[in-house]
C-alpha cells in the first residue's frame, strides 16, 4: 500500500494518511468509555476530520516557511500563529456542524480551539522535523556523491598518467632492440605491447579488480620484459588461491613490477629474479613484489615511497581508495634487492574469477 520513492521516502499523502489514521485510532480508543452516548463517536470523527482539513490548509504555509530556511524558533512562532488561526476556524466549523450556530457553546468553542490548535501546531512541528531530516539526508547524499566523483576523477587522472609512463618505457625498450639489430625481438615486443594495450582498453576503468585479473595483466607485461631482457629476467609467482578473488586497485601491480625490473634487474649484467607473492594475514590481504639485487646498507622500513611515477602513483591511489586502512611498505632485505609490500582490507568479488597459472 505504501511505496517508497527512489530515495526511500514516503510521499506527503502517504505520511498524511498514515499519521491521521493513527491519531484517529488513538482518539477512538481513548473515547471508548464515552461510547454509551450516541454522539461520542460522531463528534470524535467529525473533530478529527476538521483537524485533518486544517492540516491540509496549513501545508502550503509550512512549505513556504521551509523554503525560506528559517531557524527553528522563528519557524515555530509563525507555525504557532497559523496553527492558532487554523485551529480556531476548524473548531468553529466543528461547533456549527455538530450544534448549529444558534446552540453554539462559546466556552466549548474556546476549549476546542485550544485543543485543535495544539494538535495542528504539533503537526506543523512534525512536518518541519521531517523536512529537515529529508534535507539532511539529501545533503549527505550530495556530499557523498561529490566526494565519490572527486575520488573517481583523481583515480582516473592517476591511471591516465601511469599509462603513458609505461608506454614510454616500453617504446624506449623497443627502440633499444632496434638499435641493437634485434628486429625479431622488437617485432615480438611490439605485438606484446599492442596486446597489453588492447587488454587495458577492453577492461573497464573501475577502481578495483580481482587479484587474479591483475596477475594476468602483469604476466602480459612480464612477457614484454622477458622479450627485452631474455634469460636475465627470472620470474617467480606464488599467489595463494584464497586471495585470487580479493579486490585490489586496478593496475596497481604492474607499476610495482615495472619498478622492480627497471631498477632492480635491468641494471645488473647477470640479471635477477622478480618474486610476486600474496597471502592472507589476520583477515587482510598482503601482496609483495621483491627483486633480487646487490645488498645495501640496512634501512628501516618506511611507509613513504621512493621517487618515481610508478611508486608515487601507486601510493596516491592506495591513499585515495583506502585512507588509513592500508599499508605501503618499502624494505631492503639483507640478502639484497628491494621488497614492496602492500596490505589492504580484504574485500572479495561476488564470484571468484578464473584461476590463472599461479606458480612458476
Amino acid at each position: 500500500m505504501f511505496k517508497l520513492d527512489e530515495r526511500g521516502f514516503l510521499s506527503f499523502r502517504q505520511l498524511q494518511l498514515l499519521g491521521w489514521t493513527a491519531l484517529y485510532i488513538l482518539v477512538i480508543v481513548g473515547s471508548i468509555p464515552d461510547f454509551r452516548h450516541p454522539w461520542a463517536f460522531r463528534d470524535d470523527t467529525i473533530g478529527t476530520a476538521f483537524m485533518f482539513l486544517g492540516s491540509c490548509a496549513l501545508r502550503p504555509v509550512c512549505r513556504s516557511l521551509v523554503r525560506r530556511s528559517l531557524p527553528w524558533f522563528p519557524f515555530e512562532v509563525r507555525a504557532f500563529i497559523w496553527s492558532l488561526v487554523a485551529g480556531t476556524v476548524a473548531a468553529f466549523l466543528f461547533e456549527v456542524v455538530v450544534l448549529g450556530f444558534a446552540k453554539m457553546d462559546w466556552a466549548d468553542l474556546a476549549a476546542n480551539s485550544v485543543q485543535f490548535s495544539v494538535v495542528l501546531f504539533l503537526w506543523c512541528s512534525l512536518y518541519f522535523s521531517i523536512k529537515q531530516w529529508q534535507q539532511s539526508v539529501l545533503e549527505r547524499e550530495r556530499l557523498l556523491r561529490a566526494e565519490s566523483e572527486a575520488r573517481e576523477a583523481r583515480l582516473s587522472a592517476l591511471r591516465y598518467q601511469l599509462n603513458p609512463h609505461f608506454l614510454f618505457n616500453s617504446l624506449n625498450a623497443v627502440s633499444t632492440l632496434v638499435l641493437e639489430g634485434n628486429a625479431p625481438a622488437a617485432t615480438r615486443m611490439l605485438a606484446q605491447i599492442g596486446e597489453l594495450l588492447r587488454t587495458t582498453l577492453d577492461n573497464q576503468a573501475v577502481p578495483e579488480a580481482p587479484l587474479s585479473q591483475e596477475i594476468a595483466f602483469t604476466e602480459q607485461y612480464l612477457a614484454i620484459e622477458q622479450t627485452r631482457l631474455g634469460g636475465r629476467l627470472r620470474v617467480e609467482i606464488a599467489i595463494s588461491p584464497e586471495t585470487l578473488d580479493a579486490l585490489v586497485p586496478s593496475m596497481f601491480l604492474q607499476p610495482l613490477v615495472e619498478n622492480a625490473v627497471r631498477y632492480g634487474v635491468a641494471p645488473l649484467v647477470e640479471g635477477g629474479t622478480i618474486r610476486i607473492q600474496s597471502k592472507l594475514s589476520d583477515a587482510r590481504l598482503q601482496v609483495s613484489v621483491q627483486n633480487s639485487g646487490v645488498p645495501r646498507a640496512p634501512l628501516a622500513q618506511t611507509n613513504q615511497p621512493a621517487n618515481g611515477i610508478g611508486l608515487r602513483n601507486t601510493a596516491e591511489r592506495l591513499k585515495t581508495l583506502y585512507g588509513a586502512e592500508h599499508k605501503f611498505m618499502l624494505q631492503w632485505p639483507e640478502a639484497g634487492g628491494c621488497q614492496v609490500t602492500v596490505e589492504l582490507p580484504l574485500r572479495r568479488t561476488v564470484q571468484q574469477q578464473e584461476v590463472p597459472a599461479c606458480v612458476r
